[in-house]
């Protein structure tokens, strides 16, 4: 079943097994204690009033005053409290009977000795009971002595003996169940990271791989999911880049057939300008030249575009004055602009370092794009202004214009390829670009950090 090879199983098996434990070392610890330790649990708790009282008793009844009937006496309490110890002294204060004293007691007592003797006794360990023999003082008194211990209850004993043993007992089920726990969370821990660390490696598609799934529990499914989800996004990225594919294949091809005909539709438009026209027949020539020349850019966007994208737009750095490479480009422009109409403002200042590690065919056709742009969407503002501005982080290049701003709609269609070819350009060649527009104008700068 699923749920005996889930973690809240092994979980729960480990509280189990614990509470088990618990359970089974006191089990363990009576047995240790009937077996070995041979306490008796059975027999009644000895109570000091009791063997005291006991002691006066028997000693009343006592008929004969000799040493035999007293050692009688003796014996009989000891067989009862092996661990007492008892001795009679006469009225004369002569120590007589002795039974398993161990101390040194004087063979003359006085009764100075005699009353020092209780007042050390009174209260103290052994427990002490001084009873007079017979029925009165004339025959002596006998003492019975036994260790307190042997009125604690048994269970107090047996922890007296054995405490050490269950403490450190109890302090290894802890750490037993303490070093299940950690091992148990422990794999827990090492399998994540394992999965995290798939997810976080990258083959040379770019996507996660596949993680080895060595059990069936929640970690396991969730490396099952994660598994299914790397075959999913390899298969999606399979039909990513065969539809990719397609569609470079299709604008290339598209490209290359839009051009033949408008080959010929341009060559018609001359053609036909030549001949003797109207007014009207002029100008529509004109737009139709302006049209052919916008769809032919617009084309070229698009396989520049489609090669940038594929990686497959020739790309040669090498190190170039981009002061004098921007003049020269401005060299070419100028008349266009000059012919439409522009206002053209050009402060082009040498930077610290004018020598810039890009290519040369990318950086023109980034200018190429900027330019066609202002002519197609600013040509309302009538204005082109191109300058450089150097700072202690970078120098750059300024294209500023007086259209009405790019969140403003143009006639002309087709700015958002060539602007993407440019984004695609300058970042291909370690620059950066800002774009501030407005309705006032657009300013596009092109920097190079030092």
């Amino acid at each position: 079943m699923k749920f005996f090879r889930s973690l809240l199983a092994k979980y729960m098996l480990i509280i189990f097994l614990a509470i088990s434990i618990v359970q089974l070392s006191y089990f363990a610890s009576a047995a240790f204690i009937f077996g070995i330790g041979k306490t008796d649990f059975s027999s009644e708790v000895l109570r000091e009033n009791e063997v005291e009282k006991k002691w006066h008793t028997e000693a009343k009844s006592i008929k004969s005053f000799t040493d035999v009937a007293v050692s009688q006496h003796f014996e009989d309490w000891q067989k009862q409290y092996p661990k007492s110890s008892m001795f009679w002294v006469d009225e004369d204060g002569t120590l007589l009977t002795k039974v398993n004293v161990k101390e040194q007691l004087p063979s003359k007592w006085t009764p100075a000795y005699t009353t020092k003797f209780i007042k050390e006794r009174y209260g103290e360990d052994p427990f002490t009971v001084i009873a007079f023999l017979g029925q009165d003082e004339s025959n002596g008194f006998i003492v019975f002595e036994i260790p307190r211990e042997v009125f604690n209850p048994p269970l107090k004993n047996v922890y007296e003996q054995y405490g050490a043993f269950v403490f450190f007992g109890v302090i290894a089920i802890i750490l037993f169940f303490i070093i299940v726990s950690f091992l148990f969370f422990r794999g827990i821990r090492r399998r994540l990271l394992r999965l995290q660390e798939a997810m976080e490696i990258r083959d040379v598609d770019g996507l996660p791989i596949e993680t080895k799934v060595k059990k069936k529990d929640e970690i396991g499914q969730l490396e099952q999911s994660f598994n299914r989800m790397v075959c999913e996004l390899r298969e999606s990225k399979n039909r990513e880049q065969k539809e990719e594919q397609l569609r470079r294949e299709l604008i290339a091809n598209l490209s290359h057939d839009l051009r033949t005909p408008l080959t010929k539709i341009r060559a018609q438009s001359y053609s036909v300008s030549k001949e003797v026209l109207s007014e009207d027949g002029k100008q529509a020539i004109k737009a139709m030249e302006t049209s052919i020349v916008n769809i032919d850019a617009l084309i070229e966007n698009l396989m520049s575009y489609t090669l940038l994208t594929a990686s497959k737009y020739k790309f040669e750095a090498k190190e170039i004055n981009v002061i004098r490479f921007v003049r020269e480009q401005m060299t070419t422009w100028y008349p266009v602009f000059e012919k439409e109409g522009f206002e053209i403002d050009i402060e082009l200042h040498p930077f610290e370092k004018n020598e810039w590690q890009i290519d040369p065919i990318w950086l023109g056709r980034i200018f190429d794009n900027l330019f066609q742009n202002i002519l197609r969407h600013a040509s309302s503002g009538k204005y082109i202004g191109v300058e450089t501005e150097s700072t202690e982080r970078y120098d750059a290049f300024i294209i500023k214009d007086h259209g009405k701003g790019m969140k403003n709609e143009s006639n002309a269609k087709g700015a958002g390829i060539g602007l993407s070819i440019v984004d695609i350009m300058v970042k291909s060649m370690d620059l950066e670009w800002d774009i501030e527009s407005s309705e006032s104008g657009t300013k596009i700068k092109i920097k190079h950090y030092k």
